[in-house]
């Protein structure tokens, strides 16, 4: 694939990069994107004499072309012109209707991603898939849809869902208003990271569909959408009172006396047991960070 960045007007070519050794279309795709910008701003920045004739290579790791080795002149690279390939020249406005009718490409996917405040790694995940762009971008369009907190758990547990199960986005029954749902709720404190870890392999079964049936279109801050009746049905919304929390940091004490003279005895590592004691009590329901609080208070006799 040959492009050329010369500026409009400009009949002779520039200096001539290959880039080259890259084992898929898609890094292919992503090094001819980062040479295109990589020239262009040299180019506009006066600094067109930096461009010299070598081959490049595509790093992955750095999401950018470094180059391997650099040639004199055209007898290096043994070129020859093509007989069979004559030179074609489009208009102005034939380029642009086409780059009208393009879809959104890779790159443009990745900066919209990142404008929403995605770390790199999850945005180049997400856009190697078509599906997965397609299903993020639904889960979207849920109402207060928490785009970071959605891109966790898609590429993180459904992808690995998805990678066992040997199937693909399109075809999972977890749908992406689903999905959406479950993030808001967790964002919200409804159900905490370890309800949703618990319950996440039911919501990618289609449990939602088969235990209470609905739809999320519409809901708001005063309706229930099917993952809110669904955990409340199983009784597993997160305890965010203070005095519920503080009954069971109470009653976990009252159990463990003997450990509790030990930590304030000095004994400090015992904290974790009590973390965990709390949180067993609770069958995992209270809020971490206001049960860590309640917990440390009462440790320490105040």
């Amino acid at each position: 694939m040959n492009v050329s960045v010369r500026p409009v007007g400009r009949a002779k070519f520039g200096t001539k990069v290959e880039v080259k050794n890259m084992n898929s279309f898609n890094a292919m795709s992503r090094a001819v994107d980062f040479e295109v910008e990589r020239q262009t701003g040299l180019i506009n920045d006066g600094k067109e004499g930096e461009i010299v004739q070598e081959t490049r290579t595509w790093d992955e790791q750095r999401q950018c072309t470094v180059s391997m080795r650099k040639k004199e002149g055209e007898a290096d690279y043994r070129y020859f012109p093509e007989p069979d390939l004559p030179p074609l020249e489009f208009s102005q406005e034939f380029v642009d209707e086409c780059a009208r009718e393009m879809p959104e490409l890779p790159n443009e996917v990745r900066q919209r991603y990142q404008s929403l405040g995605l770390p790199a790694g999850d945005c180049q995940v997400l856009v190697e898939d078509k599906a997965l762009v397609e299903y993020f971008d639904e889960c979207l369009t849920f109402q207060n849809a928490p785009a970071k907190q959605i891109a966790n758990w898609l590429t993180g547990d459904v992808m690995a869902w998805l990678k066992e199960a040997k199937t693909g986005a399109t075809t999972m029954p977890l749908r992406p208003d689903v999905l959406a749902e479950f993030c808001v709720l967790i964002e919200q404190g409804v159900i905490s990271g370890k309800i949703g870890k618990d319950i996440l392999p039911e919501l990618l079964l289609g449990a939602v569909r088969g235990a209470v049936e609905g739809s999320t279109e519409g809901c708001d801050e005063t309706s229930k959408g099917p993952v809110l009746r669904f955990v409340e049905a199983k009784g597993l919304t997160q305890i965010s009172d203070p005095l519920e929390i503080e009954k069971i940091v109470d009653a976990v004490l009252a159990q463990n006396q003997q450990q509790l003279e030990q930590y304030r005895g000095g004994k400090d590592k015992l904290k974790g047991f009590f973390v965990g004691a709390v949180l067993k009590e609770s069958g995992g329901c209270a809020n971490p960070a206001l049960s860590n609080e309640i917990l440390m208070r009462k440790l320490n006799g105040e």
